[in-house]
């Protein structure tokens, strides 16, 4: 009789890292980021331009083209008072749901002026006990923010966002406006390695995730089952899902650039079936998932107790992250959306492909 499955617990994804392996800039040159292949034992120590000589001709590489927009708005309220607003989700009719970090929390039919250039108003939550607020904004939001929002930096990179921040903090083939975080894994990713990827035989397809705020939110509870993920919308295109199926028609492998892509995707296959199309998604990926569509994963060193992690570790196995992450801080790998990445392969017990 087999064993029942381990229990998992929050304390199971706690691990010690130094801080100053918590990256504050980019790699001078995107594919110049060390890249740790895990997919066996010993892990290897390699370069991000290395990656074509660990596919195969014929892996499909699946990215994440969902552009970040300048989400970040400072300003103050009328009555006085700074605030900052995050900008969640663009809505229809010029509004948009934000969080909204003040002194004292805004009131309903309060209006803010944010970059001393626009005023919003304040409609209330966005639903009974929401941490987000429903604003209307006098303009078209995106415009709005490309003129006077700010890259939305995560909390551990403590300096104001500036030019550079502009230009690294976005992939090079970003297409649709919409993330407040980026799809970190595919920052590596510059035009000679994509040539290079081309060349090698390595075929490429789109999915869109807009990465929410959500992202970093931590997880409170030990009991793992008590966590509520935030939702993101994504979209899977009928053309993806057809490059999927003649990539496993043909033998080839399925490689998810970034844990938004792997989301998007198993997302899409939670049927049984994987199906084009778009919808919200709010799926908790943990160890025993029984994961149908991705094969290989590229992805960035993740915070302790995080989500991510957990989806890591039941993608490539418990013990076998525990070994890797232990590997990348002695060997003082760089850590979270500006830092060093690795190649996963997915731990076979859990394959329930389609």
């Amino acid at each position: 009789m087999s064993c029942p499955p381990r229990a998992y617990t929050l304390a199971d994804f706690d691990f010690e890292l130094p801080p100053q392996l918590i990256a504050q800039h980019p790699a001078a040159e995107r594919s110049a980021s060390r890249l740790l292949d895990g997919r066996h034992d010993p892990p290897a120590d390699r370069v991000f331009r290395e990656l074509p000589d660990l596919l195969a001709p014929g892996d499909l590489l699946v990215f994440n083209d969902t552009r970040v927009i300048k989400a970040r708005l400072f300003g103050h309220k009328l009555s006085g008072g700074a605030v900052e607003a995050l900008i969640e989700r663009v809505l229809p009719g010029g509004e948009v749901l934000a969080h909204l970090r003040a002194s004292k929390t805004p009131r309903a039919g309060s209006v803010l002026r944010f970059a001393d250039a626009f005023d919003a108003e304040v409609l209330g939550r966005a639903g009974p006990g929401d941490a987000l607020f429903r604003l209307r904004l006098p303009d078209e939001p995106l415009t709005l923010l490309e003129r006077h929002g700010h890259v939305p930096l995560p909390p551990y990179i403590t300096h104001a966002d500036d030019a550079d921040d502009e230009r690294r903090y976005q992939t090079v083939f970003a297409a649709r406006p919409g993330a407040v975080a980026a799809p970190t894994a595919a920052l590596h990713f510059d035009e000679p390695l994509l040539a290079a990827l081309d060349a090698r035989g390595v075929a490429r397809a789109n999915i869109t995730l807009h990465v929410g705020a959500g992202t970093f939110q931590p997880v409170r509870s030990d009991n793992l089952a008590e966590h509520r993920m935030h939702s993101e919308w994504f979209e899977v295109g009928a053309a993806t899902v057809q490059a999927i199926e003649r990539t496993r028609a043909a033998g080839g492998r399925i490689v998810a650039v970034g844990t938004t892509t792997l989301r998007a995707l198993e997302s899409a296959a939670l049927s049984g079936t994987l199906c084009a199309g778009s919808r919200e998604t709010d799926i908790f990926i943990t160890p025993g998932f029984p994961f149908r569509v991705v094969d290989r994963l590229v992805t960035n060193f993740h915070l302790p107790r995080s989500t991510l992690l957990m989806l890591v570790s039941a993608f490539a196995g418990y013990e076998r992250i525990r070994a890797l992450y232990a590997h990348a801080v002695r060997e003082q790998y760089r850590f979270f959306s500006y830092g060093d990445a690795m190649l996963l392969a997915r731990d076979q017990p859990g394959a329930a492909e389609v």
